[in-house]
């Protein structure tokens, strides 16, 4: 069943919602042409995205305007690096979440960027030492994912033992954003709220904004330039070095115990997660040689 933003007696332009998905489930493409064939023709380009009558009727409601000006202030003057931070911040002020993080999807377990809390930062880090969670749902689907109840449900029932991590920390909800376009997901910004619960229409369309300034933000960083004139190193190369070091651990793992990379990886995680430890911790460990895998 496909979950609808709860409604908003305050939303007075009666919009329909952008892409959104099933509670703790991706948008089909099932549900993307029934949601193209309801706008009918003309009203948008493609599955998903609002036509131009959407757009322009979204900058002028006021709380769209409302949510443009805080992102501006929040950003004015931040170094490229620092702007997935303030967007982070942004997103806490405008919505009803108490935590938001956004990381950049990468081979093995998601990079993550930045963080609007240590809480935050902290569920983020859970859901990539575990390798599930709504976050690296929305980054394999490239489709939003609403888990707006890990307390019980088709939500808890999808990721146990994320649920579980989650609610420990005191988290309900969680909403994840994808990053990029139709054809390229490069991440997602995950959207934490302490009680269970849906977001309405207008909610819905404040997330994608920050979102898609998010998407650009990223896009946008310095690439190898970023380290000085004559450096090859890819784009976001300065953001995500901590990750480096979960890379180093995993070739250092595949040689002590004679597996391929990702039973190192795996191994990796478990040792993390039954020690109550991030895989960056152990990783850490590994690289400092503090830590070394032996064969069963």
């Amino acid at each position: 069943m496909t979950v609808r933003p709860r409604e908003d007696p305050g939303d007075a332009h009666g919009d329909e919602p952008g892409p959104f998905a099933r509670a703790g489930g991706e948008a089909g493409a099932g549900s993307q042409r029934e949601a193209e064939r309801e706008r009918g023709a003309g009203r948008g380009d493609e599955a998903g995205r609002p036509g131009a009558g959407q757009d322009h009727q979204a900058r002028d409601d006021p709380h769209h305007l409302r949510a443009s000006d805080v992102i501006a202030a929040e950003v004015r003057g931040a170094a490229p690096a620092e702007i997935p931070g303030k967007l982070c911040v942004a997103a806490v002020e405008l919505l009803p979440v108490t935590g938001a993080s956004v990381s950049l999807r990468s081979d093995g377990m998601p990079v993550q960027l930045s963080a609007s809390s240590d809480r935050a930062a902290h569920l983020s880090d859970i859901q990539a030492t575990l390798g599930d969670g709504p976050c690296t749902s929305a980054a394999g689907s490239g489709a939003a994912v609403f888990a707006t109840d890990l307390t019980s449900g088709r939500d808890q029932g999808r990721w146990p033992v994320f649920a579980q991590q989650a609610t420990a920390a005191g988290i309900r909800a969680v909403y994840s954003m994808p990053l990029g376009n139709d054809t390229v997901c490069v991440g997602t910004l995950d959207l934490y709220r302490d009680d269970p619960g849906e977001l309405t229409r207008r909610e819905l369309r404040v997330a994608e904004l920050v979102a898609g300034v998010m998407t650009v933000a990223l896009m946008s960083l310095p690439r190898g330039e970023e380290n000085g004139p004559g450096d090859d190193d890819p784009w976001l190369s300065g953001l995500g070095t901590a990750h480096d070091e979960v890379y180093q651990a995993v070739g250092m793992i595949m040689v002590q115990l004679g597996v391929d990379s990702d039973e190192a990886l795996a191994r990796l995680r478990a040792h993390a997660f039954s020690h109550n430890r991030t895989a960056l911790e152990v990783a850490h460990d590994v690289v400092r040689h503090r830590k070394r895998f032996d064969r069963d």
